[in-house]
């Protein structure tokens, strides 16, 4: 199976700066998206970002401010985040889709993987 490993959260002022990362588990070969949700307790989970070889795309809400990038080698994403709000406070998740991997010996391909989460809190 596919295991997604983020860090970097914590907490930081209104108007400073977060890098998350997420990294893959070592028997990923690759995965076509990789990007990053967020979500509220009691709340639905939210798009943020996302990127694939043909598209990169942003909630209309960090548009401007966050920036995502993957380093493909290495099966790891990023969330460049600047010019934190009050209402980016939230638990991240990593997300990763149709990803190649071997499960013992044997090529796999699965969907949907999610990360444990990371805590993001913005002081206002």
């Amino acid at each position: 199976q596919v295991q997604l490993v983020e860090s970097g959260g914590g907490l930081v002022q209104a108007g400073g700066s977060l890098r998350l990362s997420c990294a893959a588990s070592r028997n990923v070969v690759s995965c076509n998206a990789m990007g990053w949700y967020r979500q509220t307790p009691g709340k639905k989970r939210e798009f943020v970002a996302s990127m694939s070889s043909d598209y990169t795309n942003y909630a209309d809400t960090v548009k401007g401010r966050f920036t995502i990038s993957r380093d493909n080698a290495n099966n790891t994403v990023y969330l460049q985040m600047n010019s934190l709000k009050s209402e980016d406070t939230d638990v991240y998740y990593c997300n990763a889709d149709r990803c190649t991997y071997w499960d013992d010996n044997y090529l796999t391909m699965g969907y949907d993987y999610w990360g444990q989460g990371t805590q993001v809190t913005v002081s206002s």
